[in-house]
């Protein structure tokens, strides 16, 4: 393999383990410079005949009709994968957040509570008129 063909099979895998990992697939079309049909026709090939069957796919338009049956097949799949692992991303972030306002809160409480018990320190002091 020359090292042209190497360097586009490492550049392959990278883009199909950034989609694994639930990358948004627009800004990563955008960012590569590929289109977002490209990058999921390498999903598909990898996920059906891994890293070997990424290595010999085509390069450019042109596919061969097996390729064209299984992207057919699967196209839907990829997507459905793909939107899957976008709304799993969301709900960790909405997670966190969640988690970060409960703390929050909490120290807001415990803030008021020793404020108010005896011996507390009031946030402003009567004065005496």
């Amino acid at each position: 393999m020359d090292e042209e063909r190497a360097a586009d099979l490492a550049f392959r895998m990278q883009t199909v383990e950034r989609m694994g990992r639930g990358e948004n697939v627009t800004k990563l079309s955008r960012e590569l410079g590929v289109s977002r049909w490209t990058m999921y026709r390498w999903r598909i090939i990898y996920l059906q005949q891994g890293r070997a069957g990424l290595a010999m796919s085509p390069v450019g338009r042109r596919l061969s009709r097996r390729a064209r049956a299984i992207q057919e097949q699967i196209t839907p799949l990829a997507e459905a994968q793909a939107r899957a692992a976008e709304l799993e991303r969301k709900v960790g972030q909405q997670a966190v957040q969640i988690d970060f306002l409960k703390r929050a809160f909490k120290r807001v409480r415990e803030s008021r509570r020793n404020s108010v018990a005896t011996g507390g320190t009031a946030s402003t002091e009567r004065s005496e008129s």
